[in-house]
């Protein structure tokens, strides 16, 4: 199976290439969705979470507490460790099942950090969505209702865009409407269903 892998930063625009190609009848594997699937009540990940930290971790339905959790494990590095011993395999072992069981020409993984989770070692190719720093500002803080200095912080803790733009095989500019990203999106896509009957 062909897999490309598809990122960018936060505002960058990822859902909607990802959507785009999905329109195409292509499998889309997110692996954001994954993440939080994989901390769903019943799950062992959760299971884990919760005898570590006890009720605080959970909400009264009994799903994670993710609010609560985040504070914990951006104050405490070594329990951000633990956490990501937890949640990274069960996450890697489903995102490999999904893109397995994937039925389209190719399939796509999206990952706001593909690259800085190694995620990108399961693709044979990948697709960096990027705009300026300004209008990933500007379209998050608009989406999300975050505050400009928030997203900056995020910005600041993932790869720089450079870095991401030396790593990617493909790049897509989303600075302008979507049609201008639709028409770059149509060729690239031409090209993975050649790659993948290769």
């Amino acid at each position: 199976m062909f897999i490309l892998g598809l990122t960018g930063g936060i505002g960058s625009g990822k859902t909607a290439a990802s959507d785009y190609l999905a329109s195409k009848g292509i499998v889309v594997v997110d692996a954001d969705v994954v993440a939080r699937e994989v901390v769903e009540p019943g799950q062992p990940a959760l299971q884990a979470i919760a005898e570590r930290y006890g009720n605080d971790a959970l909400l009264p339905d009994g799903r994670l507490n993710r609010a609560w959790l985040r504070k914990k494990v951006f104050a405490e590095p070594q329990e951000r460790e633990w956490l990501e011993s937890q949640t990274h395999p069960r996450i890697r072992e489903a995102i490999i099942h999904q893109l397995q069981a994937a039925t389209s020409a190719y399939a796509i993984l999206v990952s706001p950090l593909l690259f800085e989770s190694g995620q990108y070692q399961l693709t044979q190719r990948t697709l960096l969505i990027d705009v300026s720093e300004a209008l990933q500002v500007e379209r998050a803080s608009q989406r999300d209702q975050n505050d400009a200095e928030q997203i900056r912080r995020i910005i600041a803790a993932q790869m720089s865009g450079a870095d991401k733009r030396a790593k990617a095989d493909d790049i897509a500019d989303n600075s302008q409407d979507l049609e201008h990203l639709h028409q770059q999106l149509d060729q690239l896509h031409h090209a993975y269903l050649n790659l993948a009957k290769a």
